[in-house]
């Protein structure tokens, strides 16, 4: 485990301006719990269910494809897309990534993505929405710091400036579309898994398990992987590149991230494409961003230059 001070003050402007007039309501972080809560017990009652009839095939099959393409919309979509602006895309690759990254319900494309610039304005600082170092870096302040940084600061009721993080989405009209449509995509990520499940098995049964596996439980995977990025991978790992902040590698997260564990990468080089950049860090959403290349859907990426990584590699063996 690494250690690291008490959170800095940060040295860019004051939060103030960073943050929304009106501050988010209760009954919207009620929807947060709900919506976050749900799924997790689901997957928790899943583990005794698994060993029984409760679990087919299909039911595999279609929590497999889902948690693909809504993880997929958010590490390629809101992360290295819309983000950071990692590549460019056609009008209906965009509209695409917007909608798959919706199925995952980790709130509408463009409040994802001002919290995410503004934690990278801040990143273990401050003003940062969610680090683990929040607390002060003593076990206990620290074990503190992991909950906020992995589920507690999706609580916090001071909502970031869209306004002034996000305003080229702003500007979007396809994306601000999306951006108010998101309790829609939240019912078909329920919903379409479900009428899939009972068309595939011609059965109410087939339907109610699609719902569970590739509905609810499918979704806290995704949910708690995503979030695993905010605490484990800024508390835990190594630090194969120089970074201002606490960004590490964490190896046995990038298959089920999708590559987005290999964080200090990403921290040291934010606009890159790919973040698993050294020999053996398998990254599926830079080889998502290749083939949306080869296809003519994706263009302008921005993939590793080898003088720039050589110029912020640190000693740390690979």
């Amino acid at each position: 485990m690494t250690t690291a001070p008490v959170l800095e003050p940060s040295t860019s402007r004051p939060a103030r301006p960073e943050i929304e007039p009106e501050p988010t309501s209760v009954s919207e972080r009620v929807l947060v719990g709900v919506f976050t809560g749900v799924p997790f017990i689901a997957l928790i009652a899943g583990i005794p269910l698994a060993w029984g009839r409760f679990l087919g095939w299909t039911d595999l099959a279609l929590m497999a494809v889902f948690y693909f393409v809504s993880a997929a919309g958010i590490t390629v979509g809101y992360h290295r897309y819309f983000t950071h602006s990692s590549f460019k895309a056609n009008r209906g690759l965009k509209i695409f990534m917007a909608l798959a990254g919706g199925l995952a319900m980790e709130g509408p494309v463009i409040t994802w993505v001002a919290d995410h610039r503004r934690h990278h304005k801040h990143s273990d600082k401050e003003f940062d929405p969610h680090s683990p170092w929040r607390f002060g870096n003593d076990w206990k302040a620290l074990t503190k710091g992991l909950v906020w940084a992995h589920y507690g600061w999706l609580f916090d009721g001071n909502r970031t400036s869209k306004e002034r993080f996000a305003k080229d989405l702003l500007n979007d009209k396809d994306i601000v579309r999306i951006h108010k449509w998101f309790p829609g995509l939240v019912a078909v990520s329920f919903l379409l898994p479900t009428v899939l499940g009972g068309l595939l098995t011609m059965s109410w049964q087939g339907a109610l398990t699609a719902l569970f596996w590739a509905g609810l439980v499918r979704i806290t995977l995704v949910h708690h992987v995503t979030w695993s990025i905010n605490s484990i991978c800024h508390t835990f790992g190594k630090e194969h590149f120089e970074v201002r902040d606490k960004s590490r590698n964490v190896w046995w997260l990038a298959i089920p991230s999708l590559g987005e564990s290999w964080h200090n990468l990403h921290h040291s080089d934010p606009t890159c494409a790919r973040h698993g950049v050294l020999k053996g860090q398998i990254d599926i959403s830079a080889r998502i961003i290749w083939t949306f290349e080869k296809a003519g859907w994706a263009h302008d990426v921005r993939w590793p230059n080898s003088e720039r990584l050589a110029s912020k590699r640190t000693n740390v063996a690979a």
